[in-house]
């Protein structure tokens, strides 16, 4: 059944609308491409901190010009009214996708690459009008908004990606049903997996009898199980979980037929309750029950790099890697101190396709197309006059141009020095100590990242996706169940999970939004982070090697290129099984911290 009209789908496709967003997302291409030193624009002339660049293709009759700031991390900060395309000297309009095109081969995009790319700029472009017609709700009125309001509302997607709203697999009619912005609430497809192809792990003290009542209720559960014993099949040798509407009818449904004919699979029905994607795309937030347990599930749609499905053999750990880090987390004071927050994957479904899996043993998506897991709601973890906000909303812009950040600030009626640095200890101090302590290492991104606000201010975080993302620096001394999160690298790649993931992944823009929209000095946002360190490092002396090892203040750091990955393969960046090994590495940074050591 439709859901929306062939031209309701492209009613937000104005070309006004449209010629905003192309030039919004040129001044990111030209950005993270030079940032990444694929592309070297060419100074003509500078005027104050300001400088006049210009950009050409092979093509020598084509050239851009624009005005733009470096600031620290070699980051481009672009004037985007002041981007200009000749051709011929001819004044021409902006297009994304034409500029990829005309810098094809300095990009060094492959034959078998370009297309999907292209097609991945055009569904983010597609995405960005979207949101940019939904004109509200603005960053004064989110600063008031709960949290799935500003998870919805978020528009930029990976700040460093340029092709970072792909989607590829969904058409115009998934989009409105199941993309985070479009905030439809929708249900989830329950299916019963035969225990000879189905696994299900938990944390110590969750039964899966408990668990299946606790997310489907008595009748519904009852309801289910009925069907089973209707067939004539023992519900005892079947284990229930959830899988996404889109992964039914378009893999399941078709390439697991054998399964479901033979009644290894067997379909159940819809879930009472209601749920809204989240930014991840397969993770899905409780609405009709928010305490509830979020519940993720494999979608093989190809996005940012990856196709997004789950691998029965991960899913096997998740559950024992999630309260092995708990423990850790439990257990130090420092971390106690810091309200230092973990959203606990609980458990876990598994399903295995034994064709797919007995075909090759190589790794591929077709192995990874029926999984699930159910994470802790943050809801349980905050007091009554607490609030959530995703991370990735300090860098949202709305469609008038202004900056939630400072709208909070103004909200908090602190001073941004203080706003600032209570932002920063949050968020920086227990990672600090996770890294230098336990050697251990997460993936804190935005995305991954949910504050926790007071009278709208910082005062702890939130971390969840631990068991896809977190690694420790060493093989020997882990429990078996939590073996394959250990990784032994070299000190110069390991720091790079707090270099590359937090400060050139977001610090590297939230710096340029205070200095825009909140009248801070881009050296005293850095210096407010150097003094978290020195006041960590302080108060932990102990781990002075460490702190000389991976030293937070050389005076340069390695630029990791996550578009250069993409570029090079945009249907699987890396193996992340071991991620150092594939990275794409360009030179060297200066290290604004370096100027506080």
């Amino acid at each position: 059944m439709t859901f929306i009209s062939p031209s309701e789908s492209i009613k937000h496709l104005d070309n006004k609308v449209w010629s905003k967003m192309n030039r919004l997302h040129l001044k990111k291409i030209i950005s993270e491409f030079s940032h990444e030193c694929l592309l070297k624009p060419k100074l003509l002339s500078t005027e104050d901190d300001w400088g006049l660049y210009q950009l050409t293709p092979n093509d020598i009759s084509i050239a851009y010009h624009f005005r733009a700031k470096i600031m620290h991390l070699d980051h481009w900060f672009i004037d985007v009214d002041s981007i200009k395309k000749y051709d011929k000297e001819i004044s021409k309009p902006l297009d994304s996708i034409k500029f990829i095109i005309e810098f094809k081969d300095i990009l060094g995009f492959s034959d078998a690459v370009l297309p999907m790319y292209l097609e991945e700029i055009s569904s983010t472009l597609y995405g960005s009008c979207y949101v940019y017609s939904l004109g509200e709700p603005s960053a004064k009125k989110l600063t008031e908004a709960d949290y799935q309001t500003i998870e919805h509302a978020m528009i930029a997607g990976h700040p460093c990606f340029v092709a970072n709203n792909g989607r590829v697999g969904f058409d115009a009619d998934d989009y409105r049903r199941y993309a985070p912005e479009s905030a439809d609430p929708f249900s989830l497809i329950w299916l019963a997996g035969h225990k000879s192809n189905t696994e299900f792990t938990s944390v110590t003290g969750l039964n899966y009898k408990d668990m299946m009542l606790e997310e489907l209720g008595d009748d519904l559960h009852a309801s289910y199980t009925s069907i089973l014993t209707s067939k004539k099949i023992n519900p005892e040798e079947y284990i229930f979980f959830p899988v996404h509407p889109w992964q039914w009818y378009n893999k399941l449904a078709i390439i697991f037929a054998s399964d479901i004919a033979n009644d290894l699979l067997i379909y159940l029905g819809c879930s009472l309750d209601k749920y809204l994607p989240q930014q991840s795309i397969r993770t899905f937030f409780n609405i009709s029950s928010p305490n509830k347990r979020y519940v993720k599930t494999s979608l093989s749609i190809l996005n940012m790099g990856f196709t997004r499905g789950m691998s029965p053999y991960y899913m096997r750990t998740t559950p024992s890697i999630n309260e092995w880090v708990e423990k850790i987390v439990i257990e130090d004071s420092y971390l106690q101190a810091c309200n230092f927050i973990i959203l606990k994957e609980e458990a876990t479904v598994g399903y295995t396709n034994r064709y797919y899996q007995n075909a090759t043993e190589a790794d591929n998506d077709y192995k990874k197309m029926s999984c699930a897991l159910w994470r802790e709601s943050p809801m349980k973890k905050i007091k009554p006059n607490q609030k959530l906000m995703t991370m990735a909303a300090l860098l949202h812009i709305d469609m008038y141009g202004e900056s939630l950040l400072s709208e909070l600030i103004k909200a908090s009626k602190i001073s941004v020095t203080d706003w600032v640095k209570k932002y920063i200890y949050s968020y920086l101090s227990p990672l600090l100590h996770c890294f230098y302590k336990y050697d251990m290492r997460f993936m804190p991104h935005g995305e991954n990242i949910i504050l926790v606000l007071e009278d709208h201010v910082p005062v702890n975080i939130i971390l969840k996706d631990i068991g896809e993302e977190v690694a420790v620096n060493k093989k020997e001394g882990l429990p078996e169940s939590v073996k394959r999160i250990g990784r032994q690298v070299s000190d110069e790649l390991r720091i790079l999970s707090i270099y590359t993931q937090i400060f050139d992944c977001f610090f590297r823009f939230l710096s340029p939004i205070l200095v825009e929209h909140c009248d801070c000095k881009e050296d005293d946002f850095w210096h407010i982070a150097a003094d978290c360190i020195h006041t960590y490092q302080q108060q932990f002396p102990e781990f002075k090697d460490k702190y000389d090892s991976c030293n937070l203040f050389a005076p340069e750091v390695i630029k990791t290129c996550l578009n250069r990955l993409q570029i090079r393969n945009n249907r699987k960046m890396i193996n992340t099984s071991n991620s150092h090994k594939e990275q794409q590495l360009s030179g060297v940074l200066k290290n604004p911290l370096a100027n506080f050591k």
